[in-house]
């Protein structure tokens, strides 16, 4: 079957919808390369990130980057307290290249992942997330042209 442009235009298009609804990772218990999803009654600490502009242009996370340890579940209290919609998406730098990648072809994709969450105006909300492996790590706004703008920041693990 011979597929013109127009034919694969419409079909990634209709694909859409299923890729962002679903996990990156293939599920909402697997363990990802940052972690895995964490239970309310294992956090060890609460951090609270705030998603903004500047007067400049600059899109920022305060804090602007964390450390943690191996093993700690952390509830992010995210509060966007800028003026446009931001994200806040815990991964490795690799997969969230790979994530922002996929936003620059869809950026309405909206998610259903236990790593991310998207914030309008004024919007606040949780994630609870078990840092099982040391490395670095990353935070970041995969909107497009808000990493670019300075939305990201490091996560530290350190080992046990």
């Amino acid at each position: 079957m011979k597929l013109t442009a127009m034919t694969t235009t419409v079909l990634l298009m209709l694909a859409a919808p299923a890729l962002a609804g679903g996990s990156h990772a293939g599920g909402h218990d697997e363990m990802m390369a940052a972690g895995k999803p964490g239970e309310a009654s294992d956090v060890d600490r609460t951090v609270e990130i705030t998603m903004s502009e500047t007067d400049d242009g600059r899109m920022i996370f305060e804090p602007a980057g964390l450390e943690v340890r191996q093993g700690e579940t952390i509830r992010f209290t995210v509060t966007n307290a800028g003026e446009i919609d931001h994200e806040f998406v815990v991964d490795s730098h690799e997969k969230n290249m790979e994530h922002k990648a996929l936003m620059e072809k869809f950026p309405e994709m909206e998610h259903d992942d236990p790593n991310a969450i998207r914030l309008s105006e004024g919007g606040s909300g949780d994630i609870i997330w078990t840092f099982a492996v040391a490395g670095t790590f990353e935070f970041a706004c995969l909107i497009p042209g808000h990493y670019e703008s300075g939305m990201k920041g490091d996560i530290v693990v350190a080992s046990k």
